[in-house]
């Protein structure tokens, strides 16, 4: 009997009873009280990743101009993050540390500007480990971590069904000519000769609904839903005034505003609906009572295709943006939502980043997390919004000379262009990063300096 058939005779049946024991303790130590029968299956996890995504974006988060109701009530029914951040300030290195565990320091996509580097062959990722025990797996939209000239598709790393873009520069162009369907190259010739007719991130919701309703309640799945919103559409922002790339400009068609902030705001609110149709498929599916659906964004806000990152305040209570090692750079909108099993409401400030996101959900499946990774089990953080302990956080950016910047407790210390003077702000009581208090905490910058050598390993492809 093949292990698919054999996985559809019971959730637990391809766990051993230590994986089924890791599995409950985890849950009970995360506040998941035992449900009978259920508390034995394991979970489904929808990952919802924004492209460009501003911490003051969403209603959420403060914003009062562009209308997010779905993501809204997910954020009231759910548990919305103030100091979730990304893996990196650009999306290629951010993405890595989603998938792998590894902040920059160690992870081997580390920049944009080498499209070549992908992940390493074999390399676990938290779709290859929740394949290897039954989860069936799926991305839709962009991935950025290589592509077949160095064997680093998304089906090489955990995926069963692959559709969208391999590459960050590719996906620019959200109303594409082709892209990549598992290993192949489809074509979309209605967008040939700027027809510009179909809008690839409807593609990605209707695969995104059609995998979900291919799934069975006894079948564990893992779907990686990867937007390009709203990433500006840089190439033709330098020939028009209007970067965006969006269908149409929705509920903002007669708003006073600049046309391409008209559709920066309708790329976000046509993003939200579709996000509410996704929680419906899965409401309608029965699935939606054992999925912990995860929202984020890949960095902060953009300032690119002639948008203004100031028009509505994308990065909300903090200051900076993408391409920025301060906290508007990697400070991103997050939010959990278990439905029944999610405290909601529920307003969390414990710290994360993209790299504990693989430990956490190998661990609510019963999967052990592989050594030498930098994340940390926060299913505690998901589940409850409480912290868990860890020693401190830590980013590195390759782009426009090599910046730094760590996090330990309440303390963040910042290394990064132009000058690259030592930065230290306590973010508990300065999330703005306006108070810099170098030269009043000699010993912290002396202890947290220490950390700019330590938490990093060289790589060719990256040298400082």
């Amino acid at each position: 009997m093949g292990f698919r058939q054999g996985r559809r005779l019971g959730i637990c049946d391809s766990m051993s009873d230590m994986q089924r024991r890791q599995f409950l303790q985890t849950m009970a130590a995360a506040g998941v009280a035992p449900l009978g029968a259920q508390s034995r299956r394991r979970p489904n996890f929808v990952f919802i990743l924004a492209d460009d995504l501003g911490y003051g974006d969403l209603g959420c988060y403060g914003q009062s101009r562009i209308e997010t109701p779905n993501l809204d009530r997910l954020a009231k029914s759910g548990i919305r993050y103030t100091q979730a951040y990304s893996g990196s300030t650009v999306c290629a290195p951010s993405r890595c540390c989603l998938m792998t565990g590894k902040h920059t320091g160690h992870a081997t996509v580390r920049g944009n500007r080498k499209p070549e580097v992908g992940l390493l062959p074999g390399e676990p990722t938290v779709a290859s480990l929740l394949q290897g025990a039954g989860y069936r797996t799926a991305l839709f939209g962009k991935w950025g971590l290589g592509g077949p000239g160095v064997n680093s598709v998304p089906n090489d790393h955990g995926f069963d069904q692959f559709y969208g873009f391999l590459d960050q520069l590719h996906a620019h162009n959200s109303f594409t000519e082709h892209l990549w369907d598992n290993r192949h190259e489809t074509f979309l010739t209605e967008n040939w000769f700027n027809g510009r007719k179909t809008f690839v991130n409807d593609l990605f919701t209707q695969r995104a609904l059609k995998f979900i309703g291919e799934q069975q309640a006894a079948d564990p799945f893992l779907l990686y839903l990867s937007y390009t919103i709203p990433h500006a559409n840089n190439e033709r922002g330098r020939i028009e005034a209007n970067g965006m790339d969006v269908p149409d400009l929705g509920i903002y068609k007669d708003k006073p505003w600049p046309e391409v902030e008209r559709a920066f705001a309708a790329s976000i609110t046509r993003m939200d609906g579709q996000i509410g149709e996704v929680v419906k498929t899965l409401e309608t599916r029965g699935l939606i009572d054992n999925t912990l659906i995860v929202f984020s964004s890949d960095n902060g806000p953009h300032q690119e295709g002639n948008h203004s990152a100031g028009f509505f305040e994308s990065s909300g209570a903090v200051r900076g943006m993408k391409r920025d090692l301060y906290e508007g750079g990697i400070r991103v909108p997050t939010i959990a939502n278990w439905r029944g099993r999610t405290a909601g409401g529920r307003v969390s400030d414990a710290p994360w980043a993209f790299w504990d996101v693989l430990p956490a959900f190998c661990a609510m499946a019963g999967v052990k997390a592989p050594a030498g990774i930098d994340g940390v089990d926060i299913g505690p953080t998901l589940l409850e919004g409480r912290s868990v302990a860890r020693d401190h956080l830590y980013w590195e950016f390759h782009e426009g000379g090599f910046a730094q910047a760590v996090r330990q407790g309440d303390w963040k210390l910042v290394r990064q262009k132009p000058k690259f003077e030592v930065e230290l702000f306590r973010v508990s009581d300065d999330p703005r990063e306006l108070k810099n208090l170098a030269g009043q905490y000699p010993d912290v910058v002396k202890r947290m300096s220490a950390l700019f050598k330590t938490a990093r390993t060289e790589n060719v492809n990256w040298p400082v």
